[in-house]
Protein backbone atom coordinates (compact mmCIF):
# COMPACT_ATOMS: atom_id res chain seq x y z
CA UNK A 1 0.00 0.00 0.00
CA UNK A 2 1.14 3.52 -0.60
CA UNK A 3 0.41 5.40 3.22
CA UNK A 4 0.12 9.04 2.82
CA UNK A 5 3.60 10.53 4.25
CA UNK A 6 5.46 7.26 4.44
CA UNK A 7 4.54 5.48 1.14
CA UNK A 8 5.43 1.90 0.49
CA UNK A 9 8.14 1.98 3.10
CA UNK A 10 5.92 -0.19 5.87
CA UNK A 11 5.34 -2.57 3.36
CA UNK A 12 8.91 -3.10 2.28
CA UNK A 13 10.04 -3.33 6.12
CA UNK A 14 7.95 -6.21 6.82
CA UNK A 15 8.97 -7.98 3.76
CA UNK A 16 12.89 -6.72 3.79
CA UNK A 17 13.94 -10.62 5.41
CA UNK A 18 12.78 -12.68 2.09
CA UNK A 19 13.03 -9.27 0.26
CA UNK A 20 14.19 -11.62 -3.25
CA UNK A 21 11.82 -14.05 -2.96
CA UNK A 22 9.15 -11.23 -2.37
CA UNK A 23 10.54 -9.23 -5.42
CA UNK A 24 9.73 -12.39 -7.89
CA UNK A 25 6.03 -12.45 -6.68
CA UNK A 26 5.71 -8.91 -7.07
CA UNK A 27 7.37 -8.54 -10.23
CA UNK A 28 5.77 -11.63 -11.77
CA UNK A 29 2.21 -9.64 -10.96
CA UNK A 30 3.05 -6.48 -12.27
CA UNK A 31 4.13 -7.23 -15.57
CA UNK A 32 7.86 -7.04 -15.27
CA UNK A 33 8.08 -3.53 -13.82
CA UNK A 34 6.88 -1.65 -10.68
CA UNK A 35 6.47 2.11 -9.13
CA UNK A 36 7.71 1.91 -5.65
CA UNK A 37 7.26 5.07 -3.68
CA UNK A 38 9.33 5.90 0.08
CA UNK A 39 8.44 8.01 1.75
CA UNK A 40 8.12 12.14 1.35
CA UNK A 41 11.54 13.56 0.32
CA UNK A 42 13.59 10.66 1.34
CA UNK A 43 14.74 9.97 -1.69
CA UNK A 44 13.87 6.67 -2.11
CA UNK A 45 11.92 6.51 -4.86
CA UNK A 46 12.22 4.27 -7.21
CA UNK A 47 11.18 2.32 -10.77
CA UNK A 48 11.95 -1.39 -10.04
CA UNK A 49 11.96 -3.69 -13.48
CA UNK A 50 13.35 -6.83 -15.09
CA UNK A 51 11.65 -6.13 -18.60
CA UNK A 52 14.07 -7.28 -21.15
CA UNK A 53 12.76 -4.21 -23.35
CA UNK A 54 13.66 -1.95 -21.18
CA UNK A 55 16.70 -3.21 -20.27
CA UNK A 56 18.01 -3.17 -23.65
CA UNK A 57 16.77 0.09 -24.20
CA UNK A 58 18.96 1.74 -21.08
CA UNK A 59 21.86 -0.36 -21.79
CA UNK A 60 22.11 -0.40 -25.07
CA UNK A 61 20.21 1.46 -27.68
CA UNK A 62 19.65 4.97 -25.67
CA UNK A 63 22.31 3.89 -23.66
CA UNK A 64 23.67 7.85 -23.82
CA UNK A 65 20.46 8.55 -21.78
CA UNK A 66 21.73 6.64 -18.95
CA UNK A 67 24.31 6.58 -16.32
CA UNK A 68 25.10 5.96 -13.17
CA UNK A 69 23.44 9.35 -11.70
CA UNK A 70 24.40 12.24 -8.53
CA UNK A 71 23.10 9.83 -6.42
CA UNK A 72 24.75 6.95 -7.07
CA UNK A 73 28.03 8.39 -6.78
CA UNK A 74 26.93 9.80 -3.01
CA UNK A 75 25.55 6.29 -1.93
CA UNK A 76 29.08 5.47 -3.38
CA UNK A 77 31.19 8.06 -1.62
CA UNK A 78 33.00 5.74 -0.34
CA UNK A 79 34.59 3.88 -3.16
CA UNK A 80 35.30 7.66 -4.84
CA UNK A 81 36.30 7.56 -8.41
CA UNK A 82 36.27 3.37 -9.43
CA UNK A 83 35.22 3.15 -12.64
CA UNK A 84 31.92 1.51 -11.53
CA UNK A 85 31.46 5.21 -10.23
CA UNK A 86 31.82 7.43 -13.17
CA UNK A 87 29.94 8.55 -16.41
CA UNK A 88 30.80 10.30 -19.40
CA UNK A 89 34.33 10.67 -20.62
CA UNK A 90 36.28 9.40 -17.51
CA UNK A 91 34.28 6.14 -18.10
CA UNK A 92 35.12 6.60 -21.93
CA UNK A 93 38.76 7.03 -20.89
CA UNK A 94 38.79 4.51 -18.13
CA UNK A 95 37.14 1.79 -20.51
CA UNK A 96 39.54 2.29 -23.02
CA UNK A 97 42.69 2.23 -20.85
CA UNK A 98 41.18 -1.44 -19.44
CA UNK A 99 40.63 -2.50 -23.01
CA UNK A 100 43.86 -2.13 -24.16
CA UNK A 101 45.95 -3.34 -20.58
CA UNK A 102 43.32 -6.48 -19.92
CA UNK A 103 44.03 -8.13 -23.79
CA UNK A 104 47.77 -8.36 -23.39
CA UNK A 105 49.59 -11.36 -23.15
CA UNK A 106 51.59 -10.61 -20.30
CA UNK A 107 48.35 -10.19 -17.98
CA UNK A 108 47.16 -13.16 -19.36
CA UNK A 109 50.14 -15.16 -18.72
CA UNK A 110 49.82 -13.65 -15.01
CA UNK A 111 46.16 -14.72 -14.66
CA UNK A 112 47.24 -18.30 -15.41
CA UNK A 113 50.14 -18.36 -13.22
CA UNK A 114 48.42 -16.49 -10.37
CA UNK A 115 45.60 -19.23 -10.69
CA UNK A 116 48.04 -22.02 -10.49
CA UNK A 117 50.48 -20.68 -7.45
CA UNK A 118 47.38 -19.88 -5.28
CA UNK A 119 45.65 -23.47 -6.31
CA UNK A 120 48.94 -25.31 -5.59
CA UNK A 121 49.97 -23.30 -2.32
CA UNK A 122 46.87 -22.14 -1.08
CA UNK A 123 43.40 -23.85 -2.06
CA UNK A 124 44.77 -27.87 -2.02
CA UNK A 125 46.69 -27.40 0.89
CA UNK A 126 43.83 -26.14 3.20
CA UNK A 127 40.98 -28.17 1.27
CA UNK A 128 44.01 -31.61 2.17
CA UNK A 129 43.87 -30.37 6.01
CA UNK A 130 40.29 -30.21 6.37
CA UNK A 131 40.09 -33.06 4.97
CA UNK A 132 42.17 -34.78 6.82
CA UNK A 133 41.13 -33.61 9.87
CA UNK A 134 38.07 -33.97 9.38
CA UNK A 135 36.60 -30.50 10.09
CA UNK A 136 34.18 -28.66 9.04
CA UNK A 137 34.88 -25.50 6.90
CA UNK A 138 32.98 -22.51 5.18
CA UNK A 139 33.16 -22.43 1.77
CA UNK A 140 32.02 -19.20 1.21
CA UNK A 141 34.93 -17.86 3.41
CA UNK A 142 37.60 -20.03 2.01
CA UNK A 143 36.33 -18.85 -1.75
CA UNK A 144 36.77 -14.93 -0.62
CA UNK A 145 40.16 -15.61 0.66
CA UNK A 146 41.06 -17.69 -2.56
CA UNK A 147 39.56 -14.62 -4.80
CA UNK A 148 41.13 -11.85 -2.74
CA UNK A 149 44.39 -13.58 -3.06
CA UNK A 150 44.61 -14.04 -7.20
CA UNK A 151 42.84 -10.89 -7.89
CA UNK A 152 45.73 -8.76 -5.59
CA UNK A 153 48.32 -10.61 -7.61
CA UNK A 154 46.74 -9.29 -10.23
CA UNK A 155 46.62 -5.93 -8.90
CA UNK A 156 49.77 -5.11 -7.36
CA UNK A 157 51.98 -8.22 -8.05
CA UNK A 158 51.67 -8.63 -4.17
CA UNK A 159 50.12 -12.05 -2.47
CA UNK A 160 48.63 -10.91 0.93
CA UNK A 161 48.15 -14.94 1.68
CA UNK A 162 44.99 -14.79 3.78
CA UNK A 163 43.85 -18.22 1.99
CA UNK A 164 45.85 -20.56 4.64
CA UNK A 165 45.21 -23.27 7.42
CA UNK A 166 45.40 -20.50 9.87
CA UNK A 167 43.02 -18.35 8.38
CA UNK A 168 44.25 -15.06 9.15
CA UNK A 169 42.46 -11.52 9.19
CA UNK A 170 43.28 -8.73 6.38
CA UNK A 171 42.23 -5.34 7.44
CA UNK A 172 41.48 -4.46 3.82
CA UNK A 173 39.71 -7.44 3.40
CA UNK A 174 37.42 -6.50 5.80
CA UNK A 175 37.23 -3.06 5.15
CA UNK A 176 35.52 -4.29 1.71
CA UNK A 177 33.07 -6.28 3.39
CA UNK A 178 32.65 -3.17 5.34
CA UNK A 179 32.05 -0.50 2.50
CA UNK A 180 29.61 -3.01 0.62
CA UNK A 181 27.16 -3.31 3.54
CA UNK A 182 27.02 -0.06 4.08
CA UNK A 183 26.33 1.05 0.92
CA UNK A 184 23.24 -1.08 1.10
CA UNK A 185 22.38 -0.02 3.82
CA UNK A 186 21.96 3.62 2.03
CA UNK A 187 19.68 2.30 -0.38
CA UNK A 188 17.08 1.40 2.01
CA UNK A 189 17.35 4.02 4.89
CA UNK A 190 15.96 7.54 4.05
CA UNK A 191 18.92 9.69 2.57
CA UNK A 192 18.58 12.49 5.39
CA UNK A 193 18.97 9.15 8.37
CA UNK A 194 21.95 7.49 6.72
CA UNK A 195 23.81 11.06 6.28
CA UNK A 196 22.92 12.16 10.04
CA UNK A 197 24.74 8.75 10.83
CA UNK A 198 27.42 10.27 8.93
CA UNK A 199 27.66 13.19 10.20
CA UNK A 200 27.86 11.60 13.84
CA UNK A 201 29.99 8.86 13.42
CA UNK A 202 27.37 6.44 14.19
CA UNK A 203 26.63 2.63 13.10
CA UNK A 204 27.83 1.67 9.92
CA UNK A 205 28.42 5.27 8.61
CA UNK A 206 31.30 4.96 11.40
CA UNK A 207 32.61 1.66 9.31
CA UNK A 208 32.07 3.11 6.41
CA UNK A 209 34.46 6.55 7.25
CA UNK A 210 37.00 3.46 9.05
CA UNK A 211 36.80 1.44 5.81
CA UNK A 212 37.54 4.84 3.37
CA UNK A 213 40.91 5.50 5.95
CA UNK A 214 42.07 2.24 5.40
CA UNK A 215 41.68 1.94 1.70
CA UNK A 216 43.99 5.14 1.74
CA UNK A 217 46.44 3.66 3.78
CA UNK A 218 47.01 0.44 2.16
CA UNK A 219 46.86 1.52 -1.47
CA UNK A 220 49.33 4.11 -0.84
CA UNK A 221 51.57 1.63 0.23
CA UNK A 222 50.83 -0.68 -2.81
CA UNK A 223 51.36 2.08 -5.11
CA UNK A 224 54.66 3.70 -3.00
CA UNK A 225 56.23 0.01 -3.31
CA UNK A 226 55.56 -0.46 -6.95
CA UNK A 227 56.69 2.89 -7.47
CA UNK A 228 59.98 2.17 -5.83
CA UNK A 229 59.90 -1.54 -7.37
CA UNK A 230 59.86 0.42 -11.37
CA UNK A 231 62.56 2.54 -10.65
CA UNK A 232 64.95 0.15 -9.81
CA UNK A 233 64.02 -2.20 -12.30
CA UNK A 234 62.67 -2.11 -16.05
CA UNK A 235 59.87 -4.21 -17.50
CA UNK A 236 59.96 -5.33 -20.97
CA UNK A 237 56.67 -4.91 -22.35
CA UNK A 238 56.34 -9.03 -23.02
CA UNK A 239 56.37 -9.35 -19.45
CA UNK A 240 54.16 -10.42 -17.45
CA UNK A 241 52.87 -7.00 -15.95
CA UNK A 242 50.13 -6.51 -12.84
CA UNK A 243 47.62 -3.99 -13.65
CA UNK A 244 49.12 -1.50 -10.83
CA UNK A 245 52.38 -1.53 -13.40
CA UNK A 246 50.64 -1.18 -16.49
CA UNK A 247 48.72 1.90 -15.24
CA UNK A 248 52.11 3.60 -13.87
CA UNK A 249 53.78 3.00 -17.16
CA UNK A 250 50.09 4.29 -19.18
CA UNK A 251 50.67 5.92 -21.84
CA UNK A 252 48.81 9.18 -20.95
CA UNK A 253 48.86 10.64 -24.84
CA UNK A 254 46.00 7.96 -25.85
CA UNK A 255 43.96 9.09 -22.30
CA UNK A 256 42.82 12.97 -21.90
CA UNK A 257 41.87 12.32 -18.42
CA UNK A 258 43.95 9.93 -16.65
CA UNK A 259 46.55 10.51 -14.49
CA UNK A 260 49.02 7.76 -13.78
CA UNK A 261 51.32 10.28 -11.99
CA UNK A 262 48.51 11.08 -9.06
CA UNK A 263 47.88 8.38 -6.85
CA UNK A 264 44.42 9.53 -5.93
CA UNK A 265 44.00 7.93 -9.06
CA UNK A 266 45.99 5.01 -8.94
CA UNK A 267 44.06 3.94 -5.27
CA UNK A 268 40.82 4.50 -7.26
CA UNK A 269 42.25 1.67 -9.83
CA UNK A 270 42.87 -0.66 -7.08
CA UNK A 271 39.51 -0.61 -5.87
CA UNK A 272 37.75 -0.69 -9.00
CA UNK A 273 39.44 -3.76 -10.19
CA UNK A 274 39.62 -5.80 -6.27
CA UNK A 275 36.04 -4.75 -5.97
CA UNK A 276 35.40 -6.26 -9.65
CA UNK A 277 36.64 -9.47 -8.68
CA UNK A 278 36.78 -10.57 -5.10
CA UNK A 279 33.06 -11.12 -3.99
CA UNK A 280 31.36 -11.47 -7.29
CA UNK A 281 33.28 -14.46 -7.93
CA UNK A 282 33.01 -15.63 -4.48
CA UNK A 283 29.40 -15.59 -4.89
CA UNK A 284 29.23 -17.17 -8.20
CA UNK A 285 31.95 -20.31 -7.26
CA UNK A 286 29.61 -20.88 -3.88
CA UNK A 287 26.35 -20.60 -4.76
CA UNK A 288 27.31 -23.19 -7.64
CA UNK A 289 29.42 -25.84 -5.19
CA UNK A 290 25.61 -25.56 -3.44
CA UNK A 291 23.26 -26.07 -5.99
CA UNK A 292 25.76 -28.97 -7.32
CA UNK A 293 25.14 -30.95 -4.19
CA UNK A 294 21.73 -30.91 -4.61
CA UNK A 295 22.12 -32.61 -8.05
CA UNK A 296 24.75 -35.12 -8.90
CA UNK A 297 23.22 -35.63 -12.30
CA UNK A 298 24.67 -32.30 -12.70
CA UNK A 299 28.30 -33.05 -11.23
CA UNK A 300 28.46 -36.71 -12.94
CA UNK A 301 27.58 -35.29 -16.30
CA UNK A 302 30.96 -32.51 -15.48
CA UNK A 303 33.19 -34.72 -14.23
CA UNK A 304 32.42 -37.04 -17.10
CA UNK A 305 33.33 -33.87 -19.56
CA UNK A 306 36.45 -32.87 -17.90
CA UNK A 307 37.67 -36.48 -17.82
CA UNK A 308 37.08 -36.20 -21.92
CA UNK A 309 38.85 -33.30 -22.15
CA UNK A 310 41.08 -32.66 -19.45
CA UNK A 311 42.33 -36.00 -17.96
CA UNK A 312 44.59 -35.78 -15.49
CA UNK A 313 48.26 -36.09 -16.08
CA UNK A 314 50.02 -39.17 -14.44
CA UNK A 315 52.92 -37.07 -13.30
CA UNK A 316 50.32 -34.46 -12.07
CA UNK A 317 53.37 -31.74 -12.81
CA UNK A 318 51.81 -30.23 -16.11
CA UNK A 319 47.56 -29.60 -16.11
CA UNK A 320 46.10 -28.81 -19.41
CA UNK A 321 42.80 -27.15 -17.76
CA UNK A 322 45.22 -24.35 -17.18
CA UNK A 323 44.88 -23.74 -20.70
CA UNK A 324 42.02 -20.99 -21.60
CA UNK A 325 42.05 -22.62 -25.14
CA UNK A 326 41.42 -26.01 -22.99
CA UNK A 327 39.01 -24.87 -20.63
CA UNK A 328 37.16 -23.83 -23.98
CA UNK A 329 36.18 -27.79 -24.48
CA UNK A 330 33.89 -27.72 -21.16
CA UNK A 331 30.62 -26.56 -22.68
CA UNK A 332 28.60 -28.45 -19.95
CA UNK A 333 30.62 -26.83 -16.98
CA UNK A 334 30.12 -23.39 -18.98
CA UNK A 335 26.22 -23.75 -19.52
CA UNK A 336 25.89 -25.18 -15.48
CA UNK A 337 27.90 -21.81 -14.42
CA UNK A 338 25.53 -19.71 -16.47
CA UNK A 339 22.63 -21.74 -15.28
CA UNK A 340 23.75 -21.29 -11.67
CA UNK A 341 24.58 -16.80 -12.25
CA UNK A 342 21.05 -17.05 -14.10
CA UNK A 343 19.27 -18.37 -10.90
CA UNK A 344 21.86 -16.70 -8.47
CA UNK A 345 23.34 -13.46 -9.61
CA UNK A 346 26.72 -12.36 -7.60
CA UNK A 347 25.39 -9.11 -8.24
CA UNK A 348 21.50 -8.93 -7.68
CA UNK A 349 20.72 -5.84 -8.88
CA UNK A 350 21.85 -3.08 -11.18
CA UNK A 351 21.23 1.09 -10.84
CA UNK A 352 20.59 3.09 -13.56
CA UNK A 353 19.35 6.97 -14.06
CA UNK A 354 18.33 9.12 -16.74
CA UNK A 355 19.96 12.05 -17.95
CA UNK A 356 16.74 13.31 -19.33
CA UNK A 357 13.07 12.77 -18.78
CA UNK A 358 11.85 9.88 -21.07
CA UNK A 359 9.78 6.92 -21.52
CA UNK A 360 10.55 3.76 -21.29
CA UNK A 361 9.59 0.51 -23.93
CA UNK A 362 6.93 -0.58 -21.08
CA UNK A 363 5.29 2.82 -21.59
CA UNK A 364 6.41 3.52 -18.20
CA UNK A 365 7.49 7.89 -18.12
CA UNK A 366 11.12 8.37 -15.77
CA UNK A 367 11.84 11.82 -14.68
CA UNK A 368 15.98 13.23 -15.20
CA UNK A 369 17.93 11.59 -12.43
CA UNK A 370 15.26 9.03 -11.71
CA UNK A 371 16.30 5.93 -9.59
CA UNK A 372 15.77 3.04 -11.64
CA UNK A 373 16.64 -0.47 -10.26
CA UNK A 374 17.21 -3.64 -12.78
CA UNK A 375 16.60 -6.88 -10.25
CA UNK A 376 18.67 -9.46 -11.77
CA UNK A 377 17.66 -11.94 -8.92
CA UNK A 378 14.17 -11.70 -10.48
CA UNK A 379 14.96 -11.43 -13.61
CA UNK A 380 16.46 -14.84 -13.98
CA UNK A 381 13.02 -16.35 -12.37
CA UNK A 382 10.56 -14.90 -14.79
CA UNK A 383 8.43 -17.14 -16.32
CA UNK A 384 7.90 -13.97 -18.87
CA UNK A 385 11.37 -14.12 -20.00
CA UNK A 386 12.28 -17.94 -19.51
CA UNK A 387 9.70 -20.46 -19.04
CA UNK A 388 7.37 -21.67 -16.81
CA UNK A 389 10.11 -23.74 -16.17
CA UNK A 390 12.42 -20.38 -14.81
CA UNK A 391 12.97 -21.21 -11.01
CA UNK A 392 14.52 -24.98 -12.13
CA UNK A 393 18.23 -25.17 -12.51
CA UNK A 394 18.48 -27.03 -15.76
CA UNK A 395 22.18 -26.46 -17.16
CA UNK A 396 20.98 -27.70 -20.54
CA UNK A 397 18.82 -24.67 -21.73
CA UNK A 398 22.38 -23.36 -22.27
CA UNK A 399 23.35 -25.78 -25.00
CA UNK A 400 22.21 -25.92 -28.77
CA UNK A 401 21.28 -28.76 -30.80
CA UNK A 402 24.47 -29.12 -32.12
CA UNK A 403 26.11 -29.38 -28.42
CA UNK A 404 27.62 -25.75 -28.48
CA UNK A 405 27.00 -23.13 -26.19
CA UNK A 406 23.64 -21.10 -27.05
CA UNK A 407 23.83 -17.30 -27.12
CA UNK A 408 21.05 -15.27 -24.62
CA UNK A 409 20.94 -11.54 -25.31
CA UNK A 410 22.89 -9.95 -22.34
CA UNK A 411 19.23 -7.75 -21.79
CA UNK A 412 18.34 -11.36 -20.83
CA UNK A 413 20.99 -12.64 -19.07
CA UNK A 414 22.69 -9.91 -17.28
CA UNK A 415 25.25 -11.59 -14.88
CA UNK A 416 27.60 -9.46 -16.72
CA UNK A 417 26.09 -6.27 -17.77
CA UNK A 418 25.24 -5.01 -20.66
CA UNK A 419 25.73 -2.94 -23.67
CA UNK A 420 29.06 -0.25 -23.14
CA UNK A 421 29.73 -1.35 -19.94
CA UNK A 422 29.34 -4.58 -20.57
CA UNK A 423 32.45 -6.63 -18.36
CA UNK A 424 35.82 -6.88 -19.86
CA UNK A 425 36.59 -9.49 -17.02
CA UNK A 426 33.80 -11.91 -18.25
CA UNK A 427 36.64 -14.51 -20.01
CA UNK A 428 39.18 -14.14 -16.83
CA UNK A 429 36.34 -14.96 -14.51
CA UNK A 430 34.89 -17.75 -16.19
CA UNK A 431 38.41 -19.11 -16.69
CA UNK A 432 39.09 -18.79 -13.06
CA UNK A 433 36.30 -20.48 -12.12
CA UNK A 434 36.06 -23.16 -14.42
CA UNK A 435 39.70 -23.95 -13.58
CA UNK A 436 38.58 -23.85 -9.28
CA UNK A 437 35.87 -26.18 -10.49
CA UNK A 438 38.39 -28.40 -12.30
CA UNK A 439 40.67 -28.96 -9.56
CA UNK A 440 38.03 -29.80 -6.88
CA UNK A 441 35.88 -32.23 -9.07
CA UNK A 442 38.89 -33.93 -9.83
CA UNK A 443 40.11 -34.43 -6.50
CA UNK A 444 37.63 -33.69 -3.72
CA UNK A 445 33.54 -34.74 -2.64
CA UNK A 446 32.27 -31.52 -1.04
CA UNK A 447 29.33 -32.68 1.48
CA UNK A 448 27.08 -29.78 2.63
CA UNK A 449 26.07 -29.78 6.14
CA UNK A 450 22.49 -30.70 6.35
CA UNK A 451 20.10 -28.76 7.86
CA UNK A 452 22.17 -25.60 7.94
CA UNK A 453 19.50 -22.19 6.51
CA UNK A 454 20.89 -21.25 3.30
CA UNK A 455 19.30 -17.73 2.16
CA UNK A 456 20.80 -14.61 0.38
CA UNK A 457 22.06 -11.49 2.49
CA UNK A 458 20.43 -8.82 1.16
CA UNK A 459 23.01 -6.41 -0.51
CA UNK A 460 25.64 -5.48 -3.16
CA UNK A 461 26.46 -8.62 -3.74
CA UNK A 462 24.17 -11.83 -3.46
CA UNK A 463 26.27 -13.69 -0.50
CA UNK A 464 25.11 -16.64 1.74
CA UNK A 465 23.83 -15.17 4.78
CA UNK A 466 25.20 -17.92 7.24
CA UNK A 467 28.22 -18.98 4.79
CA UNK A 468 28.16 -22.33 3.40
CA UNK A 469 29.20 -25.04 5.75
CA UNK A 470 30.83 -28.35 4.47
CA UNK A 471 33.20 -31.35 5.10
CA UNK A 472 35.65 -32.16 2.51
CA UNK A 473 37.11 -35.89 1.51
CA UNK A 474 39.71 -36.57 -1.12
CA UNK A 475 38.70 -38.53 -4.18
CA UNK A 476 40.46 -41.75 -5.20
CA UNK A 477 43.37 -40.77 -7.56
CA UNK A 478 43.72 -43.99 -9.46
Amino acid sequence: MNWPLIGMLPGLLMVVHRIYDFTVELLENSNLTFQFKGPWLAGMDMLVTVDPANIHYMSSSNFLNYNKGPDFKEVFDVFKDVVFNVDAELWKNHRKAAEEILKHQGFATLSVSATRCKLKNGLVPVFDHFAKEGMVLNLQDVFRRFTFDVTMVLITGSDPKILSIDMPENEFDKALTAAGEGTMYRHVKPRFFWKLQRWMGLGIEKKMLEASDIFYRVCAKYISAKRKELNHHSINGDQCEDLLTSYIKLDTTKYEILNPSDDEFLKDIILSYIVAGRDTITAALTWFVWILSDNPNVVAKIRQEINKNLPKSKTDQVKSYFDPTELNKLVYLHAALYESMRLYPPAPFERTSPVKADVLPSGHKVHANAKIIILLYALGRMKAVWGEDASEFKPERWISNTGSLRHEPSFKFLAFNAGPRSCLGKQLAMNLMKTVIVEILQNYDIHVIKGQKIEPLPGLILRMKHGLRVTITKRDSA
